[in-house]
């Protein structure tokens, strides 16, 4: 059950109307690391959890906490829109040159479709599509993938904070980088915490029979480019963070094996395929005849 407390979780008010600022925060807000993502993620990691306890207690409490980042977010666009120009026309050309540079850095469907406020959109105007979820049902993998979606969120944030010099927006992403930092650490740790439990190890899935895969080829790192530089990295030699193997560092990919013949699917799939269309058409009808599937 969700109950919506009519407070902010921080104090989101900008200093004054900013309609192209509104237009960039939105990517903090609907963009594939936004809050909406975010929100969304933790929250579809909790329900399809498979077990009770302090990991689920963790991503049910993180994933409200980001839903209230969003309804933060969209309180500030919503207030950086409060007072922006219109945009009246004279013909095809903005009467006044100051404010027709300021309506070319907005998004329009700000004011045409969400009437001065905020939408579940990118600061390209495009769509939040639930494509942007991780939600796999494996702890480990998607905690990695959680600690992720906070470094991209941290590093756009960070972004627009130097594209503003409004004290009141500033102070909202300043919160923001700061339970970011939170949350990234809290990922990080609850990966970790994971594995020295056994619950759950490198790699992912640890449930999976190391058996039935090509052994020989699990800790080989295959140099595919002409640069030789990564044959000094740590995951060209030495132990591998799984603790069961050595990297290996392979200078450029073993010989590969002779490519399989082009396929020649049913002909009633009208490809080109070389053989005489004559033929091709007598086949077809043939096999409908025979009622082929």
């Amino acid at each position: 059950m969700f109950f919506h407390r009519q407070e902010l979780q921080h104090k989101a008010t900008p200093d004054k109307p900013d309609a192209v600022y509104a237009h960039k925060l939105q990517e903090v807000l609907g963009g594939q690391y936004g809050e909406i993502t975010v929100a969304m993620q933790y929250g579809f990691q909790s329900w399809n959890a498979h077990m009770p306890g302090k990991y689920r207690d963790l991503l049910y409490g993180i994933g409200a906490e980001e839903m209230g980042h969003v309804e933060m977010l969209a309180t500030m666009i919503a207030q950086l829109l409060e007072k922006a120009p219109l945009g009246v026309t004279e013909g095809a050309m903005q009467n006044d040159p100051t404010v027709a540079a300021i309506i070319g850095g907005t998004d329009p469907q700000h004011a045409i479709v969400a009437g001065a406020g905020a939408r579940p959109v990118d600061s390209n105007g495009n769509p939040w599509t639930a494509g942007y979820v991780t939600a796999s049902g494996n702890m480990l993998a998607d905690f990695t993938a959680n600690a992720n979606a906070e470094m991209q969120g941290r590093l756009q944030v960070s972004r627009l904070y130097h594209m503003t010099d409004d004290a009141g927006v500033r102070d909202l992403l300043a919160f923001l980088l700061a339970r970011d930092t939170m949350h990234q650490n809290q990922w990080i740790a609850a990966a970790q915490e994971l594995r020295e439990e056994g619950i759950e190890d490198l790699p992912v899935p640890s449930t999976f029979p190391l058996s039935k895969e090509h052994r020989e080829a699990s800790y080989q790192y295959i140099n595919f480019s002409d640069g030789q530089a990564a044959s000094e990295g740590s995951w060209a030699s030495g132990p591998t963070p799984d603790g069961k193997g050595e990297f290996e560092y392979l200078a450029e990919p073993p010989a590969g094996v002779p490519a399989p013949p082009p396929t020649k699917p049913d002909v009633r799939f009208h490809g080109t395929t070389g053989m005489p269309e004559p033929v091709e058409k007598a086949m077809g009808v043939a096999q409908d005849a025979l009622h082929k599937e």
